[in-house]
């Protein structure tokens, strides 16, 4: 009895002992994968330095955002009932049910407050956690900070109050005024198999609220319009303009402004690029303008997973998607991408001053892809989409160095470039980014162009993901312009 007893003890001992090396010989191989396609990413990256600083101008607005992990602030109740969209938040019971549509898909959101009395509070209580913290905030400024970090000249349209300013690196160039109050952006951020309530988070993400007053009007415009005669970009970056959606403009306030926008992308020299970063949009009134007045006059398009879905159904479609897929396929992706450069480009035909789309940026969680047309002043195309991708993982985990055991890959092994007629590509560890030429026809015309897609090491222990697409956006331009 006692024999068997010993035997069977230094059986599952053995046991133990082979389960524990063969998870870390997998450990290893994880590592070694990891690092192959860190070194990868990284050889390309330095391959293209910056020899003449770039002038980039990038409007419009600024806010302070102030960070709070969600769940402190949120607290789940079985008395909400069900998740719901809405287009924009009035009350606390709205906010709960809508933070908790978007939070089950690990789904960006960004919202227009309208009761300035609960938004003032619920900043207020935000405040008093230890863990909450403030920051310059608002699409433009952050991409002006990493245009300016990558070595860039760099000027910034942008209202706001002398202490915001002060957290601009000085040598930004910022117009547009001042004011006695700056818009204030709760960032409300979960991590990655996160519960709140019933519900689990598919990737760590974030929803954001506001209540902005300046930003809505593009209240910088004017000055930005007179600085922009003198500066002479070589890009001209549009963003910012998501705090439109659902604001309470006077009757026609909101088409002046935007034809205002549309003047000043058509008065840019031609040798001066202009490159239009989407947002999260839940106005239909609101795209369609855009898609008339802003898309026909930019060479560049950048956008999330979340916002090239919305954008292809609003414009193949004609409705708007609420939340899409946080994990899709490359094949969806780039087949969102043909279609679009086709539709932008046929549109543009018709459209006086309209200009040729030339590049296309599509940023996920998994992977960058870059579609840029051949013929075309863009450069560096694979480069752009390694240096996206490490600027992913360096900015959600807080970090100038990469740690391959803070880092997983998530993209497949291979992927198709099409769901219709796609050939499958494998990653190669040793040469992560793939690119391939294609033929894109229209029935006006064929256009020649190249598609780039690069894996991202994606962050596993997430500091920040709000600003990451602004980041990411304006790295990939760096080596392009």
């Amino acid at each position: 009895m006692g024999s068997s007893k010993i035997t069977f003890g230094t059986l599952i001992s053995v046991i133990i002992i082979v389960i524990a090396i063969y998870y870390r010989n997998s450990d290893l191989e994880l590592r070694s994968r990891l690092t192959h396609v860190l070194n990868g990413l990284e050889h390309l990256e330095s391959k293209h330095e910056i020899v003449v600083k770039p002038k980039i101008a990038v409007g419009y607005g600024a806010c302070a955002d102030v960070y709070i992990d969600a769940k402190y602030l949120l607290k789940y109740s079985e008395k909400l009932g069900d998740p719901h969209h809405y287009d924009e938040i009035d009350t606390k019971e709205q906010l709960l049910k809508s933070f908790a549509y978007y939070f089950r898909h690990g789904a960006a959101a960004e919202r227009y407050m309208r009761n300035e009395q609960l938004f003032d509070k619920l900043v207020a209580k935000a405040r008093t956690f230890d863990s909450s913290y403030s920051s310059i905030g608002g699409n433009a400024p952050v991409m002006a900070m990493r245009f300016a970090k990558e070595g860039c000249d760099v000027l910034l349209a942008a209202k706001m109050t002398d202490s915001l300013r002060l957290m601009i690196p000085d040598d930004i160039e910022v117009v547009g005024g001042e004011v006695d109050r700056d818009d204030i952006h709760l960032i409300l951020e979960y991590k990655r198999g996160e519960q709140w309530g019933p519900y689990t988070s598919a990737r760590a993400n974030r929803y954001i609220i506001h209540n902005d007053n300046n930003n809505p009007t593009v209240s910088s415009l004017e000055a930005f319009d007179k600085a922009l005669k003198e500066f002479k970009p070589d890009l001209l970056v549009v963003s910012g303009l998501q705090m439109m959606d659902n604001f309470p403009f006077a009757d026609g306030v909101r088409k002046e402004r935007l034809n205002k926008i549309r003047q000043q992308m058509i008065s840019q020299l031609p040798s001066t690029r202009i490159h239009f970063e989407m947002a999260s949009f839940v106005e239909k009134d609101l795209i369609t303008d855009l898609e008339n007045m802003v898309l026909p006059y930019a060479d560049s398009l950048g956008m999330n997973e979340q916002e090239v879905a919305n954008l292809y159904n609003s414009m193949y479609h004609g409705n708007i998607s609420l939340v899409a897929d946080s994990s899709p396929r490359v094949a969806t992706i780039l087949d969102y991408m043909r279609v679009l450069f086709k539709l932008v480009r046929m549109r543009g035909k018709e459209i006086q001053g309209a200009r040729e789309l030339t590049r296309i940026h599509v940023h996920t969680l998994a992977y960058q892809a870059i579609l840029t047309v051949k013929s075309s002043k863009w450069k560096n195309t694979m480069a752009a989409a390694a240096k996206a991708s490490l600027v992913a993982h360096r900015h959600v985990c807080g970090t100038s160095n990469i740690d391959v055991k803070k880092a997983t890959l998530i993209m497949d092994e291979s992927f198709s470039t099409s769901k219709v007629s796609g050939k499958r590509i494998p990653l190669d560890i040793e040469k992560p980014v793939s690119c391939w030429d294609e033929i894109l026809k229209t029935s006006l015309q064929d256009y020649a162009v190249e598609v780039c897609v690069a894996p991202v090491l994606v962050c596993t222990e997430a500091s920040q993901t709000a600003g990451g697409g602004d980041n990411i956006s304006s790295a990939g331009l760096v080596l392009q312009i």
